[in-house]
């Protein structure tokens, strides 16, 4: 299907292409230079040095477009606005391990219609824009799609990581849903949405979250059929908080989270 963001996702693939000729250059890098941000997270040159470069690349190609970005934060002002995450899962990055990736949205009014998920570290990316579904696999796109699992207590629930939900003072929520559901693993970051649009998880719950960490996952997961709101329901990456179901659990989900 043909939509109007035909061009803002094959931008959005080779904004992803540059990315990861650049974090993959410096993954395992020896001289990787690691600083703490004023929130205490880490960020690396590889973080930075992507980031310059899709932006550079928007300037370009879609000057008058706003950007969003983690390390740099907010540029013009415009009813389209790109969401950049350069590596989702520093932590992972700065590590060694390969669960990271570089996140890449398009916004429209507010509303994420384009999406790419990149994670050359393993070898795996995943896209999508509005009205085309999700895909995965750039050497053979093939569609991806929701589990149609329908009760939580045959659901795979990834609550990503346990330290969210002690801030949030959700502990005790956490263990309760650990009880009902027939498996719950940490899995970690962006991959934990992924998993989630091929139908290998069937929920993702998580706090702390800025909208960086979303964007991009909106689309994919919506077009493979899911359902993302914040924890409370509302739409889209903006209130903080994630839940993301196949559709079928996530009305169980929300009243299971109410407050």
């Amino acid at each position: 299907m043909v939509t109007g963001y035909d061009d803002d996702l094959d931008l959005a693939l080779r904004l992803a292409d540059a990315a990861d000729a650049i974090s993959m250059e410096r993954f395992g890098a020896q001289d990787l230079e690691v600083t703490t941000k004023a929130d205490t997270t880490h960020v690396t040159d590889a973080d930075r040095s992507v980031e310059q470069r899709i932006r550079a690349v928007l300037a370009e190609e879609r000057p008058d477009d706003a950007i969003f970005g983690e390390e740099f934060g907010t540029s013009g002002d415009a009813s389209r606005q790109w969401i950049i995450d350069p590596i989702d899962g520093t932590a992972h990055f700065l590590r060694g391990a390969p669960i990271w990736a570089t996140l890449i949205a398009l916004a429209v009014d507010g509303r994420p219609v384009v999406g790419v998920v990149s994670s050359p570290a393993l070898g795996a990316r995943w896209w999508a824009a509005e009205g085309q579904g999700a895909w995965t696999d750039p050497a053979r796109p093939r569609p991806i799609r929701v589990s149609g699992v329908g009760a939580l207590s045959d659901a795979v629930l990834s609550y990503n990581a346990i330290q969210g939900w002690d801030g949030a003072g959700r502990i005790d929520d956490l263990v309760a849903l650990q009880r009902d559901v027939w498996r719950a693993r940490s899995y970690g970051d962006a991959w934990s949405y992924m998993l989630l649009a091929e139908g290998k998880v069937d929920a993702v719950a998580e706090f702390d979250l800025q909208p960086y960490d979303m964007a991009a996952l909106v689309p994919v997961v919506q077009e493979a059929g899911g359902t993302f709101t914040s924890v409370d329901g509302q739409p889209g990456p903006w209130h903080g908080s994630a839940l993301a179901t196949n559709g079928r659990l996530h009305d169980a989900l929300l009243e299971r989270l109410a407050r």
